[in-house]
C-alpha cells in the first residue's frame, strides 16, 4: 500500500507553531516539543504555558558537533517553520525498531503539541514524526527505497502514541 502524504497536517500546524512564536497570548495552555534533524544538525523547540506560567527552552547542535547550544526562539522556530514549509511530508506509523534510524539526508522532525486557546472548549493534541521532502515524487521515491519504514498509509493515523489531531 502506498504512503501517505502529510502535506495538508503540516500545513495547518505550521500557522499554530507561528502563532504560538508570534501572539502566544491567544493560547490558554500549549506544551510544545520538537525535535528537527536537518543537514546533520538537530534544533529542539520545548515550551510550556501551564497556570499562567511559561517555561520554553531553545537549542540546538550543529552538523559535526557533539556541543549542544542555547538557540534564540526567533531561529529555532525559523528552523522548524522551513520544514514544515517543504513541498511534501510523509509519517512514521510507530516507532522505528531498536537500532533503526532515519536517513540524515532527509530532514525529519517529532512533534508532541497539545494546545488549548483562550475559549476553545478543549485542547488538541498531535503526537507524529514527520519526514520532509521537497515534493510528492521525493517522498514516493524515499518510501520505495526504504520500504521497511512503518511509514503511515491510512490516515488519520490514530495509534496509541502516535496520532493525528484528537
Amino acid at each position: 500500500m502506498p504512503p501517505a502524504l502529510h502535506t495538508d497536517l503540516t500545513t495547518t500546524l505550521r500557522p499554530l507553531l507561528t502563532e504560538l512564536h508570534q501572539t502566544p497570548d491567544i493560547f490558554q495552555t500549549w506544551d510544545a516539543h520538537l525535535e528537527l534533524v536537518a543537514a546533520g544538525g538537530l534544533v529542539v523547540v520545548k515550551s510550556k504555558r501551564a497556570k499562567g506560567l511559561v517555561d520554553s527552552l531553545f537549542w540546538g547542535r550543529a552538523p559535526g558537533s557533539t556541543e549542544n547550544k542555547q538557540l534564540p526562539e526567533a531561529t529555532a522556530f525559523a528552523a522548524i517553520d522551513r520544514f514544515l514549509g517543504l513541498g511534501a511530508h510523509l509519517a512514521l506509523s510507530d516507532a522505528l525498531t531498536e537500532g533503526a534510524v532515519l536517513d540524515e539526508a532527509f530532514p525529519h522532525c517529532a512533534v508532541k503539541f497539545s494546545y488549548r486557546k483562550k475559549g476553545a472548549p478543549k485542547a488538541k493534541v498531535l503526537s507524529m514524526i514527520f519526514i520532509g521532502f521537497n515534493d510528492e515524487a521525493d517522498a514516493l521515491a524515499y518510501a520505495e527505497r526504504f520500504p521497511g519504514l512503518p511509514l503511515v498509509t491510512l490516515r488519520p493515523l490514530a495509534g496509541e502514541k502516535l496520532h493525528e489531531w484528537r
